[in-house]
């Protein structure tokens, strides 16, 4: 459950990463493709458009135009991606569970990500700071995914 609510909090601030994460993780055999959600998530053409996804919305976020993390849409896909990925990540007796800690993390993480994030941009600037958020996040979900894969 630990790594469904990591995840979670890596979802708060990076809607697509923790679904590229996990999806990655299951096409490189580093977690068990153990039921249909997991063989679909590890094909390799889902996999790479997660990744495409997750990198899309990174490049997103260093434009000025680019929209604030707690609007609704942009709360309803954390919420989404990082319950399929807190899903994938606990024991599949405990899915709905790991679906709902990660999700429901992932919104209310949003909120203070959100404030650091605004307090960070006006001393550093936009592209700067999501570039180190990039680092934090990108650093954070392989950690998650190679963590869990050692228990699996």
């Amino acid at each position: 459950m630990i790594a469904a609510f990591r995840m979670g909090l890596v979802g708060g601030q990076r809607a697509m990463t923790p679904l590229a994460a996990v999806a990655i993780g299951l096409a490189r055999g580093e977690l068990p493709a153990r039921d249909a959600l997991t063989r679909f998530l590890a094909r390799p053409l889902v996999a790479g458009g997660a990744l495409a996804l997750a990198v899309g919305e990174m490049a997103g976020d260093k434009q000025k135009t680019a929209p604030d993390r707690i609007v609704p849409i942009g709360l309803a896909a954390r919420f989404v991606t990082s319950a399929i990925a807190g899903a994938v990540l606990v024991p599949q007796r405990e899915r709905w569970w790991g679906a709902a800690l990660a999700g429901t993390t992932a919104v209310i993480a949003a909120y203070p990500g959100w404030r650091l994030r605004m307090t960070a941009l006006r001393r550093h600037g936009q592209t700067p700071t999501g570039f180190a958020e990039d680092i934090a996040v990108l650093t954070a979900a392989a950690r998650i995914v190679r963590g869990r894969a050692a228990v699996a």
